[in-house]
């Protein structure tokens, strides 16, 4: 049973959507792991029963959405579990992203069909076995993802499909997106890549390339049946608003002003989310970061209750505040519904309050500045 989700939430007080690395192992090597994955159980990882406190915990916080995801959630043994207890005990929406690996049988899907898994989220990183297995350090990889997909299709089990965009696949994302339509996925979430674990900085694409990519996928999302979101991509809702804006003023220019809705088409979250800033990530050791690719710890769970933890963290206090942000970012008047990707900027420039390095846009007060003093 999903419990029902807050339309609209304040960020400084609850977070929209909680993840938790519930182990850091797997079988695979992927090229940009920000987790850098490794092949047997950390020791350290929090137990059973500290995960259920840990469930305890994130229930109390207006039930956010709940993702399990690693490494591997299925190398875990009791993941199924804690995933009853979450949603069983909790009334919590619990979502999965497990690796494609023998792990994934036709008994792991029928047992989360069982426990009441919302949805279950594979990787696909290419529409072909070339492209998918080399960015996934595993040969192979591409023919288990599709089996695991049919096995949720015969489930009926609701499809997410992440795709990591890179250099690597730049050219291939229209067939990729073929694909999600072909499998009756329900949502395509695509992740920007930042450079943090095996993420490299040059496997990034050009600020250039992000944009046109933002603005295909803003015309691809009419002409699809699936939802479409981004992470580590908040300059995203800044295409969709310009986009948007642009449609208003031809349709008024033709006499037929249509209503400026920025957000139609970005999943479930009503406002932006961003890494701290109505998104937490809680590591395999219950290290508690703004994200998953911001690896900037703010406490431990151990010690600290998650919500105090979100709520007072100085770090999280900060990415929350957009008046802080520095260079393009700071001076953006699109900052409150964008704000950059906090985790990219750290990763290349060591400052979490940085610009976004792989936004091209010029905020219209520096175009104003270099126009005045004809820099």
């Amino acid at each position: 049973m999903e419990a029902a989700i807050p339309q609209v939430r304040d960020y400084h007080e609850y977070p929209f959507i909680v993840i938790w690395e519930v182990t850091r192992a797997c079988a695979l090597k992927c090229l940009h792991c920000r987790a850098e994955a490794q092949y047997k159980s950390d020791p350290r990882q929090l137990t059973f029963e500290e995960g259920k406190r840990l469930i305890d915990q994130i229930a109390d916080m207006q039930h956010p959405l709940f993702v399990f995801t690693g490494g591997d959630p299925l190398m875990r043994n009791d993941l199924f579990e804690l995933a009853d207890y979450a949603i069983d005990e909790k009334q919590l929406p619990v979502s999965m992203t497990p690796s494609a690996t023998p792990k994934v049988t036709r008994e792991a899907i029928i047992k989360a069909k069982e426990v009441g898994l919302s949805r279950w989220a594979f990787s696909l990183d290419g529409s072909t076995a070339e492209i998918h297995d080399h960015f996934r350090g595993t040969k192979g990889s591409y023919d288990m993802t599709m089996r695991g997909i049919s096995y949720l299709q015969e489930q009926k089990i609701p499809i997410q499909i992440n795709t990591t965009v890179s250099r690597y696949n730049l050219n291939d994302l229209a067939a990729t997106a073929e694909k999600v339509k072909e499998m009756g996925a329900v949502l395509w979430s695509l992740f920007f890549l930042v450079p943090t674990g095996r993420g490299m900085q040059k496997d990034m694409i050009s600020p250039e390339q992000h944009e046109e990519v933002m603005k295909w996928l803003y015309r691809l999302g009419p002409q699809v049946p699936f939802g479409i979101k981004t992470t580590e991509a908040p300059h995203y809702r800044r295409v969709i608003a310009q986009e948007k804006s642009l449609e208003n003023l031809q349709a008024k220019n033709l006499g037929n002003p249509v209503s400026l809705k920025h957000f139609d088409r970005l999943g479930r979250a009503p406002k932006g989310v961003n890494d701290g800033d109505g998104f937490v990530f809680i590591s395999h050791t219950g290290d508690v970061y703004p994200s998953g690719f911001l690896p900037v710890s703010c406490g431990n769970v151990r010690q600290t209750p998650l919500l105090d933890i979100y709520r007072n963290s100085p770090i999280m206090r900060q990415l929350r505040d957009k008046s802080l942000l520095k260079g393009k970012c700071g001076a953006c008047e699109f900052k409150e519904i964008c704000g950059g990707s906090r985790a990219r900027a750290y990763a290349v420039t060591g400052d979490y309050l940085e610009s976004d390095p792989a936004c091209s846009y010029v905020p219209k007060k520096l175009v104003l500045a270099e126009n005045n003093y004809g820099l």
